[in-house]
């Protein structure tokens, strides 16, 4: 949790995420128990400049509950413009579950209602990662 804060205290900065490749250094910076599902959500402003991300929900290891109406409220808590949503598959499969699409699907349909971005869905283990908006990158061809 403690690089989680740290993030956020390097709001100032503001670091911009052009990119799933860039989101996912954050993601590999922050301490996650990769032995079960975390869902983290990143609040980008409309330069799409980093808020705020957190770790709003935790599962077992090969499920995760998760609540719309958290990561709407949050996101217009930290007055967020966009939002990119992550979390990791602890088998280490990046593919896309059915519920996933589905789950990435319905918050898009529901931010469009609130004017509020989502961005991407990207699913990760400790080496690479899924953007349903692209294909799977390893971190090592992101260097």
């Amino acid at each position: 949790m403690k690089r989680i804060l740290k993030l956020h205290e390097q709001k100032d900065s503001k670091k911009t995420i052009h990119n799933a490749s860039l989101l996912f250094n954050n993601i590999k910076s922050i301490d996650i128990d990769y032995d079960q599902e975390n869902v983290l959500v990143f609040y980008l402003n409309t330069k799409n400049k980093l808020l705020n991300c957190e770790i709003l929900f935790k599962g077992a290891m090969n499920a995760c509950i998760l609540d719309p109406k958290i990561i709407f409220r949050k996101s217009i808590m930290n007055r967020a413009t966009s939002i990119i949503v992550a979390h990791n598959h602890p088998s280490g499969e990046l593919t896309p579950s059915e519920e996933d699409i589905m789950v990435a699907k319905v918050l898009k349909k529901l931010g469009e209602l609130m004017d509020l971005k989502v961005l991407d869905n990207i699913i990760f283990n400790e080496k690479e990662y899924y953007s349903l908006n692209k294909k799977i990158i390893s971190s090592r061809q992101d260097l």
